[in-house]
């Protein structure tokens, strides 16, 4: 088990409960405001996801696409974001989501190297299927940092199987076979997803896509092991700024604690 793997485990032991994960693109809306995001994030945050934009997002809606594409065009760069990590290790543990091919554009060795010296735990990459990317996995498991496997309500339990090999962390569970940016729906279907993932991955189990209300947050722990909040986060920075951000992700964690 990586570094990175251990500390995420912890974080989720050590709370006994579902686990919020706030999603931020890193550089938006600008490079020092997403400074000030991440540090306003950071209290109701148990792990904190932050993304590097990508030209060709796979799997990002409307909301973020257009979050990454306002970073890109002020020239915010993977080794930008990776920095910005650096300044928050006196934080929750970070998770980085990105690509695969700005991995592999820095080289495997040289990302990850630099990923684990500013403290990161973990890097979810959308497009990297279980079954590829080796000699990524051996240069992430090399610098000590976790890679998240996403799954989706289309993987079959044999792939769940393959997933499970290969995990480490936790896994994101996506709730549609879709981009981020729609709303949930929580329902019985969304409950056997999960319950599917949690019979074949012995890692938690965290949903995202499409977490937009304390309401969304509070039935899906009722089930799975976190939530992660992205689109609904992002339209929230934009509209209204970090401070709002914070306060709506205060209310999504008081939703996992019983709280609200």
């Amino acid at each position: 088990m990586s570094d990175g793997a251990t500390r995420l485990k912890r974080a989720f032991a050590e709370a006994g409960r579902p686990l919020l994960v706030p999603y931020m693109m890193g550089g938006f809306p600008s490079l020092a405001d997403s400074r000030d995001v991440a540090r306003a994030l950071q209290p109701a945050a148990d792990i904190l996801e932050i993304g590097i934009a990508f030209s060709d997002p796979l799997a990002d809606g409307p909301t973020v696409q257009a979050a990454g594409q306002a970073a890109l065009d002020q020239g915010v760069t993977p080794a930008d974001v990776i920095a910005l990590a650096g300044e928050l290790r006196d934080g929750p543990p970070v998770v980085l989501m990105t690509c695969v091919n700005l991995v592999l554009a820095a080289g495997p060795e040289a990302f990850f190297r630099d990923a684990a010296a500013a403290g990161v735990a973990g890097l979810i990459i959308s497009d990297l299927p279980c079954d590829e990317g080796d000699d990524i996995r051996a240069a992430a498991r090399a610098a000590g940092v976790a890679i998240i496997a996403l799954v989706a309500p289309t993987t079959s339990d044999e792939r769940l199987r393959e997933v499970a090999r290969v995990a480490e962390g936790f896994v994101y569970c996506v709730s549609v076979a879709g981009v981020t940016g729609g709303a949930v729906s929580v329902d019985d279907d969304l409950r056997s997803f999960v319950a599917r993932v949690k019979a074949a991955i012995p890692l938690p189990a965290v949903v995202g896509f499409g977490v937009q209300t304390p309401g969304h947050a509070g039935t899906i722990g009722e089930f799975a092991d976190g939530v992660v909040v992205g689109s609904q986060l992002v339209r929230t920075i934009e509209a209204d700024g970090a401070a709002a951000a914070a306060a709506l992700a205060a209310e999504m964690r008081a939703a996992l604690t019983g709280d609200a």
